[in-house]
């Protein structure tokens, strides 16, 4: 789940992070209103869930309160990469002297959470890492042992810091990684960290994302936030599509059908089984096709579930066919997604043997769900087919319709 700027800051402020005066804003009114009350300059941030804000015109600076309501009444209206913003951040402007950058996220390679520190602040970290690795350190340290502010310390006096600014920096590099440990985030940055001309270090602007499982657990954090139930978010707000497949989801308790991201391709995919749907998604894309949506079912849906979820992705004026696949399973019945499938094309007015292009779910009760298949004539391989050579079936069955 991922935090608009504002509310990213609020979260930093609960641990304790300096922090500009700022206020969110929905209106050119508010703006003007917020501008009078910090006082002097302010910036004026487009509040969307996307990068490149800057570059796109969504921050801007006035030094008048009827400049500022005219800056957020532009930004309110303009899109950034297809997305309109939810409001605007008015805040104080700062002189900085020296940026920094710090995050805390987890290694994949290394299964650990790592800090990255660096002394260039305010660019993309990647050109930093690339151009000047002289000017990032890393620092691994376990999840499931105290955090002590020694391991903040080493990631700031890595990069050459010392004297007040290593105190201050560990303060905020600390501060981040009880957030990222205690909110179970999977990323908590601050980019930049200024230092103001009065020696003064604060947070300057702060990404967060929480892990999507982890939100029951943080209900008071999100009801001081102001969000409720279970909101979904990744790098933009959730479409239509994603949330009704969010809907049938929650609709009943068996299994799981839903989980869904929308893409703009055309094979449908309803897939499963732990990382296999990774796996299968990546498949289809090494095979040439274009995913029309990442999707997980699995745990034994009811086949309305599997049905309502299947008749929502074939309903897409986009997906010319679906690709039903998972890896070898065994508390999955192979005839009740088998049945699930078929009674939701037919009830979105397709032939199954059309609008499938391949069935591939080796499990529990496959002979009972390979007959269900052959009756309606939908394609469909056996664990003796690999992921990767279904994927590719599934694909040449699409170009060939």
């Amino acid at each position: 789940m991922r935090f608009y700027e504002y509310e990213s800051k609020r979260i930093l402020a609960k641990a304790g992070i300096p922090l500009p005066k700022s206020h969110f804003c929905t209106t050119a009114e508010q703006a003007r209103e917020a501008a009078v009350t910090i006082g002097g300059p302010v910036v004026v941030k487009s509040q969307v869930l996307s990068g490149g804000r800057m570059k796109a015109g969504g921050v801007k600076f006035a030094d008048t309160p009827d400049e500022a309501a005219k800056h957020a009444a532009d930004i309110l209206v303009l899109p950034i990469k297809d997305l309109l913003p939810v409001g605007v951040l008015v805040e104080e402007k700062q002189q900085v002297v020296q940026e920094y950058y710090a995050a805390v996220t987890y290694d994949g390679r290394a299964k650990r959470p790592v800090i990255i520190f660096s002394d260039m602040g305010g660019i993309d970290i990647e050109e930093v890492a690339e151009q000047h690795p002289e000017h990032l350190s890393r620092t691994h340290f376990s999840a499931l042992r105290p955090f002590s502010d020694y391991i903040a310390k080493t990631a700031v006096s890595n990069v050459g810091i010392t004297g007040n600014d290593l105190t201050a920096l560990t303060r905020i590099v600390s501060g981040l990684t009880r957030l990222f440990l205690d909110r179970d985030m999977t990323l908590a940055e601050i980019n930049p960290i200024g230092k103001l001309a009065d020696g003064r270090i604060i947070a300057l602007d702060c990404h967060a994302d929480m892990e999507q499982e982890a939100q029951r657990q943080h209900l008071d954090l999100l009801k001081d936030l102001g969000l409720v139930g279970d909101e979904k978010r990744q790098a933009r707000p959730p479409t239509e599509f994603e949330m009704e497949a969010e809907r049938i989801d929650g609709a009943d308790p068996r299994g799981v059908a839903g989980n869904l991201t929308e893409f703009d391709g055309d094979l449908g995919l309803i897939i499963g089984a732990g990382g296999g749907s990774l796996t299968l998604f990546d498949a289809v894309r090494a095979a040439g096709g274009k995913p029309a949506n990442y999707c997980e079912i699995g745990g034994n849906p009811s086949v309305s579930k599997a049905a309502n979820l299947t008749k929502l992705i074939v309903s897409r004026p986009n997906v010319k066919k679906i690709a039903v696949m998972m890896n070898v399973v065994s508390n999955t019945r192979v005839d009740i997604v088998a049945r699930g499938v078929v009674k939701g094309c037919i009830e979105a007015g397709f032939n199954p043997a059309e609008k499938i292009a391949l069935f591939r779910i080796p499990g529990s009760w496959e002979g009972e769900g390979f007959a269900i298949l052959e009756k309606y004539g939908v394609p469909y391989v056996d664990r003796t087919v690999s992921m990767d050579e279904a994927a590719r079936i599934a694909v040449e069955n699409l170009k060939k319709a």
